[in-house]
């Protein structure tokens, strides 16, 4: 028996008390959440059955029944993995395989019976990452009359693994993405169950950051996704290419790159694992959990022995670019943007003709112009500032062109807040550094160092969010109104170094650079 079940620590028969709140009944037995400050919170849920031993690099299969009420007051494990020392989201548990666990939020008292829903994808470039992080507690989002879920999914080799024993084991079913089958499992648990905690099933946002960006672009993307969720936000997670390098799973592509099977063929070698039979798949499930992470993090992630995520042909059937180019996959309201500093891999450069190589000689002055007009940056900084552009940036406004031309609402944004403490040291607003504002969990993440514009910012930031979540449009009483997308004006809402008071759409001033980015993508 898993050892959800025989965890006697986590269960009671006894009955409430009258500061206990009532219990929850879903579809595997009772939950008893913990009630502070008005909201009630319910932490490590099973979605799904403990990924282990015969399960491991299997679909996820269904969560097993308890009897008696099951105490939901302690997240569960985070996922297995090799936690990133300088992760600004620390985790609050201790890695496992046994993970596949969620946690909702909701008002202890509510008129409305069918509040909306938001589920949060974490970030973590698929290798780090869970829900127990401080600064994803969503309190404050269930203040706001909001149910607040958050899950686990698999990261890793553990999330991402393909193999020809696996092929062989289940030719016919979905293979390889170990991790979105769980985020749709996570979506489909929200579905069956999420009307018992108050919420509605029919006003389902989806949103997430960095690899949980992509991870809405996945499920945009998806057809085994769909009718999951109505609405989705992308913080910082492209919109062109989600995959790893476009790899497949059975065949290698038109670019050369080694497929997924040979990569997880690679990590069964180094472990003096060979064969492509049940025998070699036994030997890698045996494998003891640490063997398979072998410190893959984010500071380890372009290892020969990882794929991250591939084409698959049943979850991932394509490039999200491609799909959205066809005119399909943005049918629903976006909320999508990037912060101003994001992330970018440049190559070291030592001239200015070196960071714009990808410009060519023809179109040197004027990306110069464009990313440099006043000759104050370094080579490196503008090599960083394309590299970010690449990445995120441009991807953002790709997705909301995409979205716009296939007549949903979307709205963009930059976010160039910086935390009063922090302004000495960075010069921008770093990628991840949007979210304790719109989680409103600046205090966790500042703690003393936390001033009234820090707070101010938060606050208005997260109204923007929970204003869509609820009506499809962040606009709302005592907001500065923030205009859908269109291309044609190209206008973003821009959350100011100044703060929350400076808060206005504007004109992309990265108008011309962003134009030079989507030529080289052509």
């Amino acid at each position: 028996m898993m050892a959800i079940l025989t965890a006697g620590t986590l269960f009671s028969v006894t009955s409430t008390t009258a500061q206990e709140p009532p219990a929850i009944h879903i579809e595997s037995g009772a939950l008893q959440g913990v009630i502070d400050d008005g909201i009630i919170a319910f932490k490590g849920i099973p979605y799904a059955a403990a990924p282990v031993g015969a399960l491991r690099w299997k679909a996820p299969q269904p969560a097993p029944a308890w009897s008696g009420i099951r105490q939901a007051a302690q997240y569960g494990n985070d996922c297995m993995q090799e936690p990133f020392p300088s992760d600004a989201a620390p985790l609050g548990t201790k890695p496992a395989e046994d993970c596949l666990m969620l946690n909702v939020w909701k008002p202890a008292h509510s008129a409305n019976k069918k509040l909306p829903v938001m589920v949060w994808i974490y970030g973590g470039g698929f290798v780090n990452g869970g829900s127990s992080p401080a600064v994803y507690d969503g309190s404050q989002f269930a203040k706001q009359e909001v149910i607040f879920v958050s899950f686990n999914y698999r990261v890793g080799r553990f999330g991402f693994f393909a193999h020809p024993a696996l092929t062989q084991e289940t030719p016919d079913g979905l293979l390889g993405n170990y991790g979105f089958m769980d985020q749709i499992a996570a979506l489909q648990w929200v579905q069956r169950n999420i009307a018992a905690f108050g919420g509605d099933p029919d006003n389902v946002t989806l949103f997430g950051e960095s690899a949980g960006g992509f991870s809405v672009h996945t499920m945009l993307t998806s057809p085994l996704a769909k009718g999951l969720f109505h609405k989705a936000i992308i913080q910082s997670g492209g919109g062109r290419t989600s995959i790893g390098g476009g790899r497949y799973l059975q065949k290698t592509n038109i670019a050369g790159l080694p497929s997924a099977e040979e990569i997880g063929m690679r990590f069964a070698a180094k472990n003096h694992i060979t064969g492509t039979d049940a025998k070699a798949l036994a030997a890698l499930r045996a494998l003891p959990a640490a063997t398979v992470t072998d410190g893959l993090n984010m500071m380890d992630m372009n290892n020969p022995t990882y794929s991250g995520p591939f084409i698959d042909g049943k979850l991932v059937t394509a490039e999200p670019q491609d799909i959205y180019r066809a005119g399909v996959g943005m049918n629903m309201p976006l909320l999508v943007g990037a912060t101003d500093m994001d992330i970018g891999f440049p190559p070291k450069v030592k001239t200015m003709q070196e960071a714009l190589a990808p410009f060519g000689q023809t179109h040197f002055q004027q990306a110069a112009a464009a990313y440099d007009p006043n000759n104050k940056h370094s080579p490196q900084d503008v090599a960083q500032m394309l590299a970010s552009d690449q990445m995120m940036v441009e991807p953002a406004r790709f997705a909301a062109r995409m979205a716009a031309a296939q007549g949903q609402p979307v709205y963009a944004y930059r976010f160039a807040y910086v935390a009063d403490s922090m302004k000495k040291e960075w010069p921008g607003a770093l990628h991840a550094t949007e979210i304790p504002y719109v989680f409103d969990t600046v205090q966790a993440r500042y703690a003393d160092a936390l001033t009234a514009n820090d707070k101010a910012l938060a606050e208005q930031v997260q109204r923007y969010w929970v204003n869509f979540a609820k009506t499809s449009t962040p606009n709302g009483e005592g907001l500065p109104a923030w205009p859908r997308y269109d291309a044609k004006n190209d206008q973003i809402m821009l959350f100011p170094a100044q703060g929350a008071q400076h808060t206005k759409p504007i004109t992309d001033p990265w108008q011309a650079r962003l134009d030079l980015v989507e030529q080289l993508v052509k």
